[in-house]
């Protein structure tokens, strides 16, 4: 992606139009420097796209042996810095970097977020190793570029592992995005704005020790917790009757943007993960609904007249009525060395990891849907493949199992349960799994395992304060109703059957409704 082409030009200019700051692009690296002169001519033509562009090129070594480029804003640098051509799915991250630097950017966060990250204690310096084929890379580096424009005492650097293989073995990357703080791990994997903060305050301290509290708006009719599809829904429907709404949530789509491809949404035979969550936004965005996204909820009293949730930015909503949709994370193993060796091996997304394991054997945990299309990917770049299954047949639907078997290096494990991840102290060099049916236990010499078991529901907030099932799923009847009166449940996060996105919508839908009829009927 050296030359941009007119097209993408053209954009540019479109989205630069407003663009009224003095934006240096600078670019360091030496002569000798793989990818130097690429990097000049897609600066160069990046940067003719707005007059408030200037650039500048030196010869600068840099330790990446690659070519750094580096945003200021009027003279003074930013701390965003991209080490090799920011391409692939990191270009939307150099656009919202430098319209950040100027302000500007649907991506900036509310007055509370911002004086969260205005008082994180620095110096702190920010590594953050990417894939440009990585689709949730961005949404980590877009947040880490936010925090280091509003602290001048962070800085974030985004490399791309492609051109700094150096570094990569240096710092043991088998995963991306992988964060390190001050030479310190920080964060393997997705993460919201919200929770990067958070993590940041932990280990750096903030000048607020006591967290920001600021004033929360009152009078909401309904607080609506999470921000996927069925907590939009909810939203939106309760919005459309004349609720007061708040959305209170750690990013809004939720586990909708882990997604690459979805083509079962009734009427839309094919978007992706991250589309669908940026039509959820702007369909928010179309109602006076009081959105507080990057937060995480972090208790919940539901037995009073008036329904209390507080988040981690120590703010408390208050509501007669509460719709609970805080939907479903990742299942873990949890066996030894499945948490050591995270993001040494233990990954979660074949598409943003698997590339790291080209050439060798890896293990899939799970047989259904996610498992056999993580084997499939992972077949036609490994040498070999083991699926491993708790039970006794496959859940996956038959055109995946019937694309699997086309492969012939992989091998499927049946009534088998993995007990252990085992490695060197850096890497996974093996799995122990024992046989469910004879008994026996067998290790595997595998370099990587990802995980895909399914789904657990985000309910522990709750504990004690709704009725739940065994599995955690809070319990609710046909028309949403929890336990606990003016309090509802809807989407993944509920024992409802079929964990779909278009089930989860109508869910919320109905909570919504629900609630409206039982405000209107004073129940």
């Amino acid at each position: 992606m050296a030359k941009l082409d007119k097209d993408i030009l053209d954009q540019l200019k479109s989205i630069f139009s407003n663009l009224n700051t003095a934006i240096l692009l600078l670019v360091q690296g030496s002569p000798e420097d793989a990818g130097r002169k690429e990097m000049e001519e897609f600066v160069t033509d990046f940067a003719s796209s707005s007059p408030s562009f200037s650039v500048k090129v030196e010869d600068f070594p840099t330790e990446e042996s690659a070519p750094v480029l580096s945003i200021w804003k009027d003279g003074i640098p930013t701390g965003v810095q991209f080490v090799g051509i920011p391409g692939g799915h990191e270009f939307s991250s150099l656009i919202l970097a430098v319209l950040n630097a100027a302000g500007q950017g649907k991506n900036l966060p509310d007055e509370s977020m911002q004086k969260r990250i205005t008082s994180i204690t620095g110096p702190v310096e920010i590594l953050s190793f990417v894939s440009l084929t990585c689709s949730i890379c961005p949404d980590v580096v877009q947040a880490l570029n936010v925090i280091a424009l509003l602290n001048p005492a962070i800085s974030n650097k985004v490399i791309d592992g492609g051109v700094a293989p150096q570094m990569v073995k240096d710092y043991n990357i088998n995963g991306v995005p992988t964060i390190y703080a001050n030479g310190d791990l920080l964060n393997v994997g997705q993460a919201t704005l919200g929770e990067l903060v958070g993590k940041l305050e932990e280990k750096f301290g903030s000048s607020n020790d006591n967290g920001i509290a600021d004033n929360v708006p009152l009078g909401f009719d309904v607080v609506v917790a999470g921000g996927g599809p069925a907590g939009v829904a909810s939203a939106i429907y309760l919005a459309r009757k004349g609720m007061k709404v708040a959305v209170v949530a750690g990013r809004i789509g939720g586990q909708v943007k882990d997604t690459s491809e979805i083509e079962n949404l009734i009427s839309v035979p094919v978007t992706t993960g991250d589309a669908l969550a940026a039509d959820l936004r702007k369909h928010l965005d179309a109602y006076e609904i009081g959105i507080f996204d990057n937060r995480r909820i972090v208790s919940a009293d539901l037995k009073g007249e008036l329904k209390k949730l507080v988040a981690d930015s120590g703010e408390t909503f208050e509501a007669p009525q509460v719709v609970i949709a805080t939907g479903a994370a990742w299942r873990k193993l949890n066996i030894p060395g499945e948490a050591d060796y995270l993001g040494k091996g233990v990954a979660f997304c074949t598409h943003c990891d698997g590339p790291f394991y080209r050439g060798k054997r890896v293990a899939v945990v799970g047989g259904g849907n996610s498992g056999i299309e993580a084997a499939i990917d992972l077949a036609g770049i490994c040498t070999h493949v083991d699926v491993f299954e708790f039970m006794d047949t496959l859940k996956a639907d038959e055109v995946l199992q019937k694309k699997l078997k086309e492969f012939k290096n992989v091998d499927i494990h049946l009534s088998t349960a993995l007990t252990e991840v085992k490695g060197d102290g850096r890497n996974v060099n093996g799995v122990v799994a024992k046989d469910r049916t004879t008994g026996e236990t067998k290790e595997y010499p595998v370099s990587g395992v990802f995980v895909q078991i399914g789904l657990t529901p985000n309910s522990q907030v709750f504990e004690g304060e709704v009725a739940m099932n065994s599995h955690k799923e809070i319990e609710i009847d046909g028309k949403c109703h929890t336990s606990v009166k003016g309090v509802y449940a809807a989407g993944d996060v509920t024992d409802v059957p079929y964990k779909q996105i278009v089930i989860a919508m109508g869910e919320g839908a109905k909570a919504a409704l629900t609630a409206v009829e039982d405000r209107m009927r004073k129940v």
